[in-house]
């Protein structure tokens, strides 16, 4: 992102540093100094929050190798076992004489097929168990995704959707249903909407909620409490944070406020309408993987 106030600022500085007093000047190096240590910090809660987004994405994929790597070892192991199996009958085929010389083998075969399908039992147990977990976590997804689009039937075609996709549920509001421009304090009926959405949260104890703040493109100039689009953002989705912590239901470890700035759009910055679809608030709803990793972890 580009920070234009930052230029200006330089610029002004090296420009008029003769035309002005040393405290003035020295004001506005102050000022350019710190400007530039905000915008590193948030470009810094970026990447932060980039490599927590990178994570999960890569803790889904280690569920579904594991489950890929047992199948296939399940598959292997029971074509040993038809082996074995084979082996034993071939032997008890043979004269008794044989049968008898071969006591010690057959015993130590005997204990090798029970110890290989106990083991085996066990690791079929836990694919069973892996992936039941991920069939409860997409039917609770599921409902989760019902009970939300009921909750929020009365702000449909008000800027506010909800969708299910990747594993997460996503609540998406437009800044009209929110907030007024330039503005972070949010509008009565956005208040409304996020009460009745907390209270569905509120059953849903494990479930991590993340909430972005997002913006257009067009550049934003530097006004009272606001440096920038990417102060904006912060700003709007610490905002609604705030009202979902109004339920006292609502865990505040669950809870993640982001600002995304204009650097995740959903539509053409070319257009008015696309400018307006971009300018919203994601409430990102994920299921814990706690469980399913623990299990992956169990020798």
């Amino acid at each position: 992102m580009k920070y234009p106030h930052l230029t200006v600022l330089f610029f002004l500085l090296i420009s008029f540093s003769s035309c002005v007093s040393t405290k003035v000047f020295n004001d506005l190096e102050a000022r350019y100094a710190e400007v530039k240590l905000e915008r590193n910090a948030l470009e810094k809660s970026r990447d932060s929050l980039q490599q927590s987004w990178d994570k999960q994405n890569s803790d889904l994929e280690q569920v579904r190798s594991h489950l890929k790597g047992a199948r296939d070892s399940i598959s292997k192991a029971l074509n040993e076992l038809k082996e074995w199996e084979q082996k034993y009958i071939l032997l008890k085929e043979n004269s008794e004489e044989k049968i008898q010389g071969s006591i010690a083998e057959n015993n130590a075969l005997l204990k090798e097929i029970a110890l290989r399908k106990t083991e085996l039992q066990s690791r079929s147990e836990r694919v069973d168990q892996l992936e039941a977990m991920i069939q409860n976590q997409k039917q609770a997804l599921d409902e989760l995704k019902e009970r939300l689009s009921n909750a929020l039937l009365n702000f449909k075609g008000k800027g506010l959707t909800v969708e299910q996709r990747n594993g997460k549920v996503y609540v998406s509001m437009e800044n009209k249903l929110l907030f007024k421009s330039g503005r972070w304090d949010i509008e009565p009926q956005g208040k409304n909407a996020l009460r009745e959405l907390a209270s569905v949260l509120e059953e849903n104890p494990d479930i991590s909620i993340l909430i972005e703040g997002h913006t257009d493109n067009v550049p934003f100039s530097p006004k009272g409490q606001l440096e920038s689009n990417w102060d904006l953002s912060t700003k709007r989705a610490t905002a609604v944070v705030n009202i979902l912590l109004e339920n006292e239901q609502i865990l505040p470890q669950n809870l993640t406020a982001a600002g995304r700035s204009e650097f995740v759009p959903i539509a053409p910055n070319s257009s008015a309408e696309g400018r307006a679809a971009n300018r919203r608030i994601e409430v990102v709803l994920s299921p814990s993987l706690d469980e399913i990793t623990s299990l992956l972890e169990t020798n």
